[in-house]
C-alpha cells in the first residue's frame, strides 16, 4: 500500500514541477552568493595586515595563518568606538521600547470592531503614510520640542510606523473575538483585555515588529546627523560614516602610522563590527519572524 502511494506521489511530481524547483534552487543559490561574497570580502579585508601586497581576490582566499587582528584591536582599543557603541545600544533599547509602547495600544484600539469612528481613525493614520509632511516641518518640531542634542531625537519622532501598526492591527484582528468578549463579560476593561488576553498571544508579532524598529534605529545615521552635534552623543552609524568618508583616519581614531593594520582594514573592521549586534539578535527572533509577518498581514 505504501508503495502505491509512493508511485502516485512520483506521478504527481511532473517534469514541470522539477524544472520549477530547479530554477528556484538555482536562483536562491545565486542570491546567496551575491550576499555572501561582499560579506566575506569585508571580513577578509578586515583581517589583512600591512605586509599583504596581493589583490583583493587573493586576499579573499588568504591563508588563515596570515590573518591579523590588528584592525579589531585598533577599534576596540579606542574610547570613541565604545562610546558610540553604548549610544547606539541606548537608542536601540529605548527606541524599541518606546515604539512598542505606542504602537501596541494604537493597533489594539484600531482592531476593536465596536470602536466609535473606527473607519475614520484607520483612514487617518494612513495620511502620514501616503503623504509625508517633509523634512523641514519635522526638523522644526524637533527643535521646538527641545529634543536636539539628545538620543531621543533619533527615535522619538519616528516612534510609530504606520506600516508596522497596520501589520500589528491585522494580527490583533485575527485573534478570536470570543476570547475578548468573554473577558469583557467578566468585567475586564480594555486595558485588562490587552494585557491579560492579547499580549500573551501576540509574542510573534511583538518580536517581529520590535525587530523592524530595532534594525531601523540601529542603522539610522541621517536623523542623528541632523539633530545631534555633540560628539559624546553620536551613535555608531555616525562614527562609521565618518571613518568611511575620512581621508585622515587619525581624525576619528588614534592610528599608529607604523602599526600592523592598514586603513582599509580598519574601515572594513568597523563595518563588520557594526553589523555584529544585529547578527546576534536575529537568530533568537527568526522563529517568530515569518509567523508574525504572515499572520499580521492577512487582514492588513
Amino acid at each position: 500500500m505504501a508503495a502505491k502511494f509512493r508511485v502516485k506521489d512520483e506521478l504527481l511530481y511532473t517534469y514541470g514541477d522539477k524544472f520549477f524547483y530547479t530554477v528556484v534552487n538555482v536562483f536562491i543559490i545565486f542570491m546567496l552568493v551575491i550576499m555572501a561574497v561582499p560579506m566575506w570580502s569585508t571580513i577578509t579585508l578586515s583581517l589583512r595586515s600591512n605586509t599583504f601586497n596581493g589583490s583583493n581576490l587573493e586576499g579573499m582566499f588568504l591563508d588563515p595563518r596570515q590573518w591579523s587582528l590588528a584592525a579589531y584591536k585598533t577599534m576596540l582599543g579606542n574610547s570613541g568606538f565604545f562610546n558610540s557603541l553604548v549610544n547606539s545600544l541606548k537608542i536601540f533599547v529605548m527606541g524599541v521600547a518606546c515604539s512598542l509602547f505606542f504602537t501596541i495600544p494604537l493597533a489594539f484600539s484600531l482592531s476593536i470592531k465596536t470602536l466609535p469612528g473606527r473607519k475614520f481613525f484607520n483612514v487617518l493614520i494612513l495620511i502620514p503614510y501616503l503623504f509625508n509632511v517633509g523634512l523641514v516641518p519635522t526638523y522644526l518640531v524637533v527643535i521646538k520640542t527641545g529634543l536636539t542634542n539628545t538620543l531621543a531625537s533619533v527615535f522619538f519622532p519616528m516612534a510609530i510606523s504606520t506600516y508596522n501598526c497596520i501589520i500589528m492591527r491585522g494580527f490583533f484582528e485575527g485573534i478570536p473575538e470570543e476570547l475578548k468578549e468573554s473577558a469583557r463579560i467578566d468585567g475586564a476593561s480594555e486595558v485588562t483585555v490587552l494585557v491579560r488576553i492579547i499580549l500573551p498571544l501576540s509574542k510573534p508579532i511583538i518580536m517581529t515588529i520590535g525587530l523592524y524598529y530595532g534594525v531601523s534605529f540601529w542603522n539610522d545615521f541621517f536623523h542623528a546627523m541632523l539633530y545631534i552635534s555633540t560628539n559624546s552623543l553620536q551613535p555608531l552609524p555616525i562614527l562609521l560614516r565618518n571613518i568611511l568618508m575620512s581621508g585622515n583616519m587619525n581624525e576619528f581614531l588614534e592610528v599608529n602610522a607604523f602599526g600592523n593594520a592598514p586603513v582599509q582594514a580598519i574601515k572594513a573592521a568597523s563595518v563588520f563590527m557594526s553589523a555584529i549586534p544585529m547578527l546576534l539578535v536575529y537568530p533568537f527572533i527568526q522563529k517568530y519572524f515569518t509567523k508574525g509577518t504572515l499572520l499580521g498581514s492577512v487582514k492588513g
